[in-house]
Protein backbone atom coordinates (compact mmCIF):
# COMPACT_ATOMS: atom_id res chain seq x y z
CA UNK A 1 0.00 0.00 0.00
CA UNK A 2 2.94 2.05 0.82
CA UNK A 3 4.60 1.56 -2.45
CA UNK A 4 1.24 2.44 -4.70
CA UNK A 5 0.93 5.70 -2.71
CA UNK A 6 4.49 6.45 -3.40
CA UNK A 7 3.57 5.38 -7.16
CA UNK A 8 0.66 7.80 -7.23
CA UNK A 9 2.17 10.56 -5.79
CA UNK A 10 5.14 10.23 -8.53
CA UNK A 11 2.34 9.99 -11.71
CA UNK A 12 0.39 13.04 -10.09
CA UNK A 13 3.88 15.09 -10.15
CA UNK A 14 4.76 14.03 -13.22
CA UNK A 15 1.89 14.89 -14.96
CA UNK A 16 1.26 18.08 -13.64
CA UNK A 17 4.41 19.16 -14.65
CA UNK A 18 4.00 18.35 -17.87
CA UNK A 19 0.97 19.90 -18.33
CA UNK A 20 1.35 23.11 -16.12
CA UNK A 21 4.65 24.34 -17.76
CA UNK A 22 5.73 27.55 -16.40
CA UNK A 23 4.72 30.68 -18.58
CA UNK A 24 4.58 34.09 -18.43
CA UNK A 25 1.34 35.37 -16.61
CA UNK A 26 -1.44 36.46 -19.36
CA UNK A 27 -5.35 36.06 -19.41
CA UNK A 28 -7.68 33.58 -21.09
CA UNK A 29 -7.59 33.16 -24.60
CA UNK A 30 -8.18 35.70 -27.30
CA UNK A 31 -9.67 35.86 -30.07
CA UNK A 32 -7.86 35.38 -33.59
CA UNK A 33 -6.12 38.49 -35.32
CA UNK A 34 -6.21 40.45 -31.59
CA UNK A 35 -3.49 38.90 -29.86
CA UNK A 36 -1.66 41.92 -29.81
CA UNK A 37 -3.28 44.48 -29.12
CA UNK A 38 -5.53 43.06 -26.45
CA UNK A 39 -2.25 42.29 -24.45
CA UNK A 40 -1.17 45.94 -24.51
CA UNK A 41 1.25 45.32 -27.67
CA UNK A 42 3.95 43.73 -26.03
CA UNK A 43 3.12 40.62 -27.21
CA UNK A 44 5.22 39.27 -23.86
CA UNK A 45 4.88 39.44 -19.83
CA UNK A 46 2.02 41.98 -18.78
CA UNK A 47 1.88 43.51 -14.88
CA UNK A 48 -0.46 41.87 -12.57
CA UNK A 49 -1.47 38.86 -14.60
CA UNK A 50 -1.75 35.35 -12.66
CA UNK A 51 -1.80 33.35 -15.32
CA UNK A 52 -0.13 31.23 -18.52
CA UNK A 53 0.39 33.83 -21.08
CA UNK A 54 -2.57 33.62 -23.80
CA UNK A 55 -2.30 30.90 -26.01
CA UNK A 56 -1.64 31.28 -29.80
CA UNK A 57 -1.51 27.51 -31.16
CA UNK A 58 -3.68 24.61 -30.72
CA UNK A 59 -1.00 22.93 -28.59
CA UNK A 60 -0.59 26.39 -26.06
CA UNK A 61 -4.30 26.07 -25.81
CA UNK A 62 -4.29 22.09 -24.74
CA UNK A 63 -1.47 23.21 -22.30
CA UNK A 64 -3.85 26.32 -20.66
CA UNK A 65 -6.95 23.93 -20.67
CA UNK A 66 -4.92 21.48 -18.88
CA UNK A 67 -3.32 23.61 -16.67
CA UNK A 68 -7.24 25.09 -15.68
CA UNK A 69 -8.41 21.08 -15.46
CA UNK A 70 -5.91 20.22 -13.40
CA UNK A 71 -5.89 23.24 -10.84
CA UNK A 72 -9.91 22.23 -10.51
CA UNK A 73 -8.95 19.16 -9.86
CA UNK A 74 -6.40 19.85 -6.98
CA UNK A 75 -8.31 22.62 -5.11
CA UNK A 76 -11.24 20.18 -5.49
CA UNK A 77 -9.24 17.33 -3.74
CA UNK A 78 -7.72 20.40 -1.22
CA UNK A 79 -11.36 21.50 0.06
CA UNK A 80 -12.47 17.34 0.13
CA UNK A 81 -10.13 16.08 2.48
CA UNK A 82 -9.72 19.26 4.42
CA UNK A 83 -13.47 19.70 5.16
CA UNK A 84 -13.55 16.06 6.12
CA UNK A 85 -10.61 16.55 8.59
CA UNK A 86 -11.55 19.70 10.07
CA UNK A 87 -15.51 18.75 10.57
CA UNK A 88 -14.45 15.42 11.94
CA UNK A 89 -11.95 17.07 14.12
CA UNK A 90 -14.62 19.93 15.12
CA UNK A 91 -17.68 17.44 15.20
CA UNK A 92 -15.85 14.28 17.19
CA UNK A 93 -13.67 16.18 19.52
CA UNK A 94 -13.23 14.71 23.35
CA UNK A 95 -14.51 17.30 24.89
CA UNK A 96 -18.51 16.44 22.89
CA UNK A 97 -17.84 13.24 24.55
CA UNK A 98 -17.03 10.95 22.17
CA UNK A 99 -14.65 8.27 22.73
CA UNK A 100 -12.06 7.14 19.50
CA UNK A 101 -12.95 3.70 17.58
CA UNK A 102 -11.27 0.89 18.29
CA UNK A 103 -11.16 -0.63 14.81
CA UNK A 104 -7.69 -1.12 13.23
CA UNK A 105 -7.98 -1.17 9.89
CA UNK A 106 -10.67 -0.77 7.16
CA UNK A 107 -10.35 -2.64 3.81
CA UNK A 108 -13.09 -0.76 1.88
CA UNK A 109 -11.34 2.02 3.23
CA UNK A 110 -7.83 0.52 1.90
CA UNK A 111 -9.82 -0.37 -1.36
CA UNK A 112 -11.21 3.21 -1.79
CA UNK A 113 -8.55 5.68 -0.95
CA UNK A 114 -6.17 3.69 -3.82
CA UNK A 115 -8.92 3.08 -6.22
CA UNK A 116 -9.94 6.85 -6.21
CA UNK A 117 -6.73 9.05 -6.74
CA UNK A 118 -5.56 5.78 -9.12
CA UNK A 119 -9.04 6.73 -11.63
CA UNK A 120 -8.19 10.46 -10.98
CA UNK A 121 -4.59 10.00 -12.18
CA UNK A 122 -6.38 8.06 -15.57
CA UNK A 123 -8.03 10.74 -15.86
CA UNK A 124 -5.62 13.34 -15.80
CA UNK A 125 -2.69 11.21 -17.96
CA UNK A 126 -4.75 11.30 -20.35
CA UNK A 127 -5.54 14.27 -22.10
CA UNK A 128 -2.00 15.21 -21.01
CA UNK A 129 -0.41 12.42 -22.78
CA UNK A 130 -2.15 13.32 -26.31
CA UNK A 131 -0.80 16.83 -26.15
CA UNK A 132 2.74 15.78 -25.09
CA UNK A 133 2.97 13.52 -27.43
CA UNK A 134 1.53 16.05 -30.15
CA UNK A 135 4.27 18.51 -28.76
CA UNK A 136 6.96 15.93 -29.74
CA UNK A 137 5.99 15.13 -33.73
CA UNK A 138 7.70 17.69 -35.95
CA UNK A 139 6.52 16.00 -38.73
CA UNK A 140 5.61 17.65 -42.07
CA UNK A 141 6.98 20.94 -41.26
CA UNK A 142 5.97 23.80 -44.04
CA UNK A 143 9.10 25.52 -42.89
CA UNK A 144 12.06 24.28 -40.96
CA UNK A 145 14.28 26.87 -38.73
CA UNK A 146 17.10 26.28 -37.62
CA UNK A 147 17.93 28.38 -33.80
CA UNK A 148 21.38 28.12 -32.25
CA UNK A 149 21.93 30.01 -29.12
CA UNK A 150 25.23 31.66 -28.22
CA UNK A 151 26.43 34.29 -25.74
CA UNK A 152 24.56 36.01 -25.65
CA UNK A 153 22.15 36.07 -29.27
CA UNK A 154 20.43 34.20 -31.20
CA UNK A 155 21.53 32.92 -35.00
CA UNK A 156 18.74 32.07 -37.63
CA UNK A 157 18.91 29.90 -40.39
CA UNK A 158 15.77 29.14 -42.92
CA UNK A 159 16.59 25.20 -44.07
CA UNK A 160 13.76 24.34 -45.69
CA UNK A 161 10.72 25.66 -47.28
CA UNK A 162 9.40 29.32 -48.18
CA UNK A 163 12.49 31.40 -47.35
CA UNK A 164 15.18 28.94 -47.51
CA UNK A 165 18.67 30.28 -47.43
CA UNK A 166 17.93 33.25 -45.31
CA UNK A 167 20.73 33.81 -42.30
CA UNK A 168 20.77 36.21 -39.34
CA UNK A 169 21.81 36.70 -36.06
CA UNK A 170 19.19 38.43 -33.72
CA UNK A 171 20.75 40.87 -30.52
CA UNK A 172 18.90 42.76 -28.27
CA UNK A 173 17.95 45.86 -29.61
CA UNK A 174 17.12 47.78 -26.26
CA UNK A 175 20.19 50.35 -25.70
CA UNK A 176 22.51 49.82 -23.40
CA UNK A 177 22.16 53.60 -21.65
CA UNK A 178 18.58 52.00 -20.51
CA UNK A 179 20.32 48.55 -18.71
CA UNK A 180 22.75 50.61 -16.97
CA UNK A 181 25.84 48.73 -15.26
CA UNK A 182 26.91 47.23 -12.01
CA UNK A 183 26.94 50.41 -9.91
CA UNK A 184 25.44 52.43 -12.39
CA UNK A 185 21.75 54.17 -13.34
CA UNK A 186 20.75 53.72 -16.22
CA UNK A 187 20.73 57.07 -18.40
CA UNK A 188 17.47 56.03 -20.05
CA UNK A 189 13.70 55.81 -19.25
CA UNK A 190 12.80 52.05 -19.81
CA UNK A 191 10.68 51.37 -22.83
CA UNK A 192 7.80 49.20 -22.84
CA UNK A 193 9.55 46.76 -24.41
CA UNK A 194 12.44 46.45 -22.04
CA UNK A 195 15.00 42.95 -22.88
CA UNK A 196 12.29 41.57 -24.84
CA UNK A 197 12.96 43.36 -28.12
CA UNK A 198 15.34 42.44 -30.90
CA UNK A 199 17.24 43.79 -34.10
CA UNK A 200 16.44 41.24 -36.10
CA UNK A 201 12.90 39.18 -35.26
CA UNK A 202 12.22 35.77 -36.43
CA UNK A 203 9.04 35.87 -39.39
CA UNK A 204 6.89 33.41 -40.32
CA UNK A 205 3.55 32.35 -41.83
CA UNK A 206 0.14 32.23 -39.73
CA UNK A 207 -1.61 28.98 -40.00
CA UNK A 208 1.59 27.26 -41.02
CA UNK A 209 4.31 24.56 -38.65
CA UNK A 210 6.99 25.84 -38.10
CA UNK A 211 9.86 23.33 -37.45
CA UNK A 212 12.68 24.77 -35.03
CA UNK A 213 16.14 22.97 -34.87
CA UNK A 214 17.76 23.88 -31.59
CA UNK A 215 21.43 23.51 -30.77
CA UNK A 216 24.63 26.22 -29.58
CA UNK A 217 27.92 27.37 -30.00
CA UNK A 218 29.02 27.35 -26.68
CA UNK A 219 26.84 26.31 -23.71
CA UNK A 220 23.39 24.94 -23.09
CA UNK A 221 20.36 27.85 -24.25
CA UNK A 222 16.79 27.13 -24.55
CA UNK A 223 14.53 28.45 -27.47
CA UNK A 224 11.33 29.50 -25.57
CA UNK A 225 7.92 31.04 -26.58
CA UNK A 226 5.03 31.07 -23.97
CA UNK A 227 2.64 32.07 -25.82
CA UNK A 228 3.36 28.74 -28.32
CA UNK A 229 4.20 26.79 -24.94
CA UNK A 230 7.54 26.16 -26.27
CA UNK A 231 10.77 25.65 -24.49
CA UNK A 232 13.54 23.15 -26.02
CA UNK A 233 16.94 23.19 -24.98
CA UNK A 234 19.79 24.29 -27.46
CA UNK A 235 23.17 22.28 -26.52
CA UNK A 236 26.36 22.32 -27.86
CA UNK A 237 27.00 18.97 -30.29
CA UNK A 238 23.11 18.01 -30.40
CA UNK A 239 20.30 19.13 -32.59
CA UNK A 240 17.32 19.06 -30.95
CA UNK A 241 13.68 19.95 -32.24
CA UNK A 242 10.10 21.53 -31.87
CA UNK A 243 7.50 23.10 -33.41
CA UNK A 244 4.58 25.17 -33.27
CA UNK A 245 1.34 26.30 -35.40
CA UNK A 246 0.31 29.95 -34.98
CA UNK A 247 -3.03 30.77 -35.69
CA UNK A 248 -2.90 34.53 -35.03
CA UNK A 249 -1.02 37.27 -36.54
CA UNK A 250 0.81 39.59 -33.97
CA UNK A 251 4.17 39.71 -32.12
CA UNK A 252 5.48 37.19 -29.93
CA UNK A 253 8.02 37.15 -27.37
CA UNK A 254 10.55 34.66 -25.18
CA UNK A 255 13.57 34.51 -23.73
CA UNK A 256 16.84 31.86 -23.71
CA UNK A 257 15.18 29.76 -20.75
CA UNK A 258 18.66 28.11 -19.58
CA UNK A 259 20.83 29.81 -17.14
CA UNK A 260 23.63 30.26 -19.78
CA UNK A 261 26.39 33.35 -18.33
CA UNK A 262 26.88 36.82 -17.56
CA UNK A 263 24.29 38.13 -19.88
CA UNK A 264 21.79 35.25 -19.53
CA UNK A 265 19.02 38.08 -19.37
CA UNK A 266 19.79 39.76 -22.62
CA UNK A 267 19.66 37.44 -25.11
CA UNK A 268 15.57 37.54 -26.02
CA UNK A 269 13.54 35.53 -28.78
CA UNK A 270 10.64 37.62 -30.92
CA UNK A 271 8.93 36.04 -33.16
CA UNK A 272 6.49 37.94 -36.02
CA UNK A 273 3.50 35.86 -36.87
CA UNK A 274 2.34 37.60 -40.76
CA UNK A 275 0.16 36.96 -43.34
CA UNK A 276 1.14 34.93 -46.21
CA UNK A 277 0.86 37.92 -48.53
CA UNK A 278 3.38 39.69 -45.88
CA UNK A 279 5.61 36.72 -45.89
CA UNK A 280 6.03 36.22 -49.47
CA UNK A 281 7.33 40.24 -48.73
CA UNK A 282 9.33 39.45 -46.28
CA UNK A 283 11.10 36.44 -48.16
CA UNK A 284 11.77 38.43 -51.15
CA UNK A 285 13.20 41.80 -49.46
CA UNK A 286 15.25 39.73 -46.96
CA UNK A 287 17.05 37.48 -49.76
CA UNK A 288 17.64 41.11 -51.69
CA UNK A 289 19.19 42.01 -48.21
CA UNK A 290 21.90 39.02 -47.92
CA UNK A 291 22.99 39.40 -51.53
CA UNK A 292 23.59 42.70 -51.27
CA UNK A 293 25.62 42.69 -48.41
CA UNK A 294 26.94 39.95 -50.00
CA UNK A 295 30.54 41.41 -50.08
CA UNK A 296 33.57 40.50 -52.64
CA UNK A 297 35.95 39.11 -50.65
CA UNK A 298 38.70 40.37 -52.87
CA UNK A 299 37.68 43.92 -52.62
CA UNK A 300 40.55 46.05 -51.07
CA UNK A 301 39.08 48.58 -48.18
CA UNK A 302 40.36 51.38 -46.77
CA UNK A 303 41.16 52.14 -43.16
CA UNK A 304 38.41 54.11 -42.41
CA UNK A 305 35.92 52.34 -44.32
CA UNK A 306 37.10 49.57 -42.47
CA UNK A 307 36.69 51.42 -38.81
CA UNK A 308 33.60 52.91 -39.76
CA UNK A 309 32.05 49.21 -40.49
CA UNK A 310 34.54 47.77 -37.09
CA UNK A 311 32.84 50.13 -34.78
CA UNK A 312 28.91 49.14 -35.74
CA UNK A 313 30.08 45.28 -35.51
CA UNK A 314 31.77 45.71 -32.18
CA UNK A 315 28.73 47.53 -30.48
CA UNK A 316 26.53 45.02 -32.12
CA UNK A 317 28.88 41.52 -30.64
CA UNK A 318 31.42 42.42 -29.01
CA UNK A 319 30.53 45.23 -26.60
CA UNK A 320 28.80 43.33 -24.21
CA UNK A 321 31.87 41.31 -23.14
CA UNK A 322 34.72 43.87 -24.01
CA UNK A 323 32.47 47.15 -23.30
CA UNK A 324 32.84 50.13 -24.66
CA UNK A 325 35.69 51.60 -23.61
CA UNK A 326 37.75 47.92 -24.49
CA UNK A 327 38.61 47.44 -20.56
CA UNK A 328 36.56 44.45 -20.51
CA UNK A 329 35.26 43.69 -17.32
CA UNK A 330 38.16 42.72 -14.61
CA UNK A 331 37.41 38.63 -13.88
CA UNK A 332 35.29 38.11 -16.23
CA UNK A 333 36.75 39.50 -19.88
CA UNK A 334 39.53 40.30 -21.39
CA UNK A 335 40.77 44.15 -22.50
CA UNK A 336 41.26 44.90 -25.86
CA UNK A 337 42.45 47.71 -25.18
CA UNK A 338 46.25 47.76 -24.38
CA UNK A 339 45.99 43.91 -25.28
CA UNK A 340 49.05 41.42 -26.75
CA UNK A 341 46.61 40.00 -29.02
CA UNK A 342 45.02 43.18 -30.29
CA UNK A 343 48.62 44.37 -31.11
CA UNK A 344 50.54 41.66 -32.00
CA UNK A 345 50.70 39.39 -35.42
CA UNK A 346 47.04 39.84 -37.36
CA UNK A 347 47.39 36.71 -37.90
CA UNK A 348 46.57 35.20 -34.17
CA UNK A 349 43.55 37.68 -33.89
CA UNK A 350 42.19 36.22 -36.91
CA UNK A 351 42.85 32.77 -35.53
CA UNK A 352 41.14 33.76 -32.26
CA UNK A 353 37.83 35.28 -34.37
CA UNK A 354 37.35 32.31 -36.10
CA UNK A 355 37.76 29.75 -33.72
CA UNK A 356 37.56 31.23 -30.37
CA UNK A 357 39.96 31.12 -27.14
CA UNK A 358 39.82 29.26 -24.15
CA UNK A 359 41.90 31.07 -21.24
CA UNK A 360 42.73 29.73 -17.93
CA UNK A 361 43.02 33.21 -16.16
CA UNK A 362 39.25 34.40 -17.35
CA UNK A 363 35.87 32.24 -16.84
CA UNK A 364 34.57 33.66 -19.97
CA UNK A 365 35.65 32.10 -23.13
CA UNK A 366 35.68 33.58 -26.48
CA UNK A 367 33.70 32.17 -28.77
CA UNK A 368 33.97 31.54 -32.40
CA UNK A 369 32.84 33.98 -34.59
CA UNK A 370 32.66 32.08 -38.46
CA UNK A 371 29.48 33.44 -38.16
CA UNK A 372 30.18 36.92 -39.11
CA UNK A 373 31.02 37.78 -42.92
CA UNK A 374 34.69 38.03 -43.94
CA UNK A 375 34.66 41.81 -44.17
CA UNK A 376 32.88 42.50 -40.93
CA UNK A 377 35.85 40.06 -39.11
CA UNK A 378 38.26 42.19 -40.65
CA UNK A 379 36.63 45.60 -40.15
CA UNK A 380 36.48 44.69 -36.43
CA UNK A 381 39.27 43.41 -35.81
CA UNK A 382 40.83 46.72 -37.83
CA UNK A 383 38.81 49.16 -35.63
CA UNK A 384 40.24 47.11 -32.23
CA UNK A 385 43.87 47.83 -33.88
CA UNK A 386 43.73 51.40 -34.29
CA UNK A 387 41.05 52.34 -31.22
CA UNK A 388 41.49 53.05 -27.46
CA UNK A 389 45.20 53.32 -26.66
CA UNK A 390 46.25 50.21 -29.73
CA UNK A 391 49.05 51.20 -32.17
CA UNK A 392 49.42 47.79 -33.85
CA UNK A 393 52.16 48.05 -36.30
CA UNK A 394 49.91 45.79 -38.46
CA UNK A 395 46.94 47.67 -38.36
CA UNK A 396 44.88 46.88 -41.03
CA UNK A 397 43.36 43.64 -41.90
CA UNK A 398 41.50 43.44 -45.27
CA UNK A 399 38.73 40.59 -46.30
CA UNK A 400 40.75 38.29 -48.25
CA UNK A 401 42.69 37.39 -45.51
CA UNK A 402 40.07 36.68 -43.26
CA UNK A 403 38.65 34.39 -46.39
CA UNK A 404 42.58 32.73 -46.58
CA UNK A 405 42.39 32.06 -42.83
CA UNK A 406 38.76 29.87 -43.04
CA UNK A 407 39.96 27.22 -45.53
Amino acid sequence: MKHAKRLQSLMLGLLVSAAGMPAWAADAPVAAGTYTAATGGTGGPMVHELNLQAPATQIATEVYSLHTWMMVICMVIFVAVFGVMFYSIIKHRKSLGHKPATFHESTAVEIAWTVVPFLIVIGMALPATRTVVGMKDTSNADITIKATGMQWKWGYDYLKGEGQGISFLSNLSTPRAQVGAPGVAPTQPRGENYLIEVDNEVVVPVNKKIRIVTTANDVIHAWSIPAFAVKQDAIPGFVRDTWFKAEHTGTYRGNCAELCGKEHAFMPIVVKVVTEDEYKVWVDGKLKEMAALAEDPSKVWTIDELKTKGEKVYATNCVVCHQATGKGLPGAFAALDGSPVVNGPKADQIHVLLNGKKSGKFPGEMPAWKQLSDTEIAAVITYTRNNWSNKAAENIVQPAEVAAARK
